[in-house]
């Protein structure tokens, strides 16, 4: 564990927030903030030594990683405010989650669409959420210089293949585990190091039905 977070920490430049080390200096909550994204990351992946998949999406995004250091979940699910579509923190892990961002930015937390559907997708399926590792093939947050740090962008190819020793050091952490490809640019990280892997539709950009549909299926497959 400690072996793959220090890995975590050799970010690369450019237009690149690492939210394990690096403080967002206009939406942090506190000086703090890195070290709690570090503390959620370590209690989840702590929680998930006997998981037997890897969901592996492109980039972690504002909404999302970028506040919580937990790819595709936002504060919104950590802080308890989407039960109303059957999702708690208890799903993320045991511990009392925190939120590091700003109540006056987002009073009820940032909310991120694809992490939504990931976890209801996971809930409707009945899939325990401490056999799946949600990852991405560039593990840091890529954001647009132009906008600032509430963006999002689409990290180039020589970035993604950055997040190649993250990637084997999380593998090596839950070897058992299958990766399942969420998105172009993580089929071609994978593909790159050698590693066949089914493949599902991104749930942005009006794919959630069909990452759901596919989801489904390869479920079914592996309990058939």
């Amino acid at each position: 564990m400690n072996a793959f977070l220090k890995l975590l920490k050799d970010s690369p430049g450019g237009p690149v927030f690492n939210p394990w080390h690096q403080r967002d200096p206009l939406h942090d909550a506190s000086n703090r903030a890195p070290a709690v994204r570090r503390e959620q990351l370590a209690s989840y992946l702590g929680e998930r030594r006997k998981a037997t998949t890897i969901l592996l999406a492109e980039a972690l995004g504002y909404q999302g990683g970028h506040f919580t250091g937990i790819a595709m979940t936002s504060e919104r699910l950590l802080l308890g405010y989407l039960r109303h579509k059957g999702l708690g923190p208890e799903m993320v892990f045991a511990a009392a989650p925190r939120r590091t961002s700003r109540e006056d930015v987002r009073p009820d937390g940032f909310t991120e669409p694809t992490a939504t559907i990931v976890w209801g997708a996971m809930r409707e399926l009945g899939v325990d959420p401490r056999d799946v590792i949600l990852w991405n093939a560039f593990p840091w947050h890529p954001y647009k210089p132009g906008i600032g740090l509430l963006s999002n962008r689409t990290p180039t190819e020589d970035e993604v293949l950055l997040g190649r020793p993250v990637l084997l050091a999380l593998k090596s952490f839950v070897p058992q585990a299958e990766i399942l490809a969420v998105g172009q640019k993580s089929a071609a990280l994978l593909a790159n190091m050698g590693i066949t892997a089914p493949a599902l539709r991104h749930p942005a950009n009006g794919g959630a039905g069909q990452f759901r549909e596919q989801f489904a299926r390869i479920v079914k497959n592996r309990i058939g």
